[in-house]
């Protein structure tokens, strides 16, 4: 059973993501424990820590890394980056493909389906340079990177300049008491309002057809950008 398939059975993630799209069209600031933060910290535990037989971002890492991947870390980067491209073009596609009909139905799951993948692809690059998932830091930094370009602004919000040496040790102690939380705050409704029904990038979504190419490109394209965040978030341990 994969991402798809375990997230469109699972009502309580949907209605969770309904409500945090509805938060975001308000332009206002989720409250916190609110349905953004709730679809944000869902996001960050399935992508980095996996859930029933989806796998974790470490697993996946080790995955990449056989054979040349071993030897080569970039190879292995380079695996990833096509394995979740693959996966959210997919998504991206099925999303577009019944139009202004199921659009409203389906948006919601591609948004949580989307950022999982894009979550674990990130974890493992992590990973894959040599960054422990199981540091609060590195957590923060893998959701920060979600919203590729604007990722450096994100980190800088919780006191947190770019990656020194393995895992910037000496920031970390300057960390807000709740670094996780302000992070899901501070990118919540960016990346909701990505896909909102309202984004006009997401009108052609609406044509049966049209929309699934554009749906595919789109998504595809966001994910191009998150990977080159990825890369640049977490340069490798020497």
């Amino acid at each position: 059973m994969g991402i798809f398939s375990m997230l469109r059975s699972d009502e309580s993630a949907k209605s969770t993501a309904r409500d945090a799209m509805k938060e975001a069209r308000k332009g206002e600031d989720a409250p916190s424990g609110g349905a953004l933060e709730r679809t944000v910290t869902m996001i960050r535990n399935i992508g980095l820590d996996g859930k029933l037989t989806y796998s974790s971002a470490a697993d996946t890492a080790r995955r990449a890394q056989r054979g040349r991947g071993r030897r080569r870390p970039e190879v292995a980067v380079r695996r990833l980056v096509r394995r979740h491209r693959r996966g959210v073009t997919a998504g991206g596609f099925v999303t577009g493909l019944g139009g202004f009909v199921t659009l409203p139905i389906l948006l919601p799951t591609n948004v949580l389906e989307f950022y999982v993948q894009a979550t674990r692809m990130v974890g493992a690059i992590a990973a894959v340079r040599g960054y422990d998932l199981d540091d609060e830091e590195v957590r923060v930094r893998v959701l920060a990177a979600l919203v590729g370009e604007e990722s450096g602004d994100v980190l800088k919000s919780v006191g947190l300049g770019p990656v020194a040496g393995a895992a910037a040790r000496g920031v970390a102690g300057r960390l807000p008491k709740n670094p996780q939380s302000e992070v899901v705050g501070a990118i919540g409704a960016r990346l909701v309002r990505r896909f909102g029904l309202r984004s006009t990038r997401l009108f052609g979504k609406a044509i049966p057809g049209l929309g699934a190419v554009l749906g595919a490109l789109s998504d595809r394209s966001q994910l191009n950008r998150i990977a080159t965040a990825a890369r640049q978030s977490f340069p490798p341990v020497r």
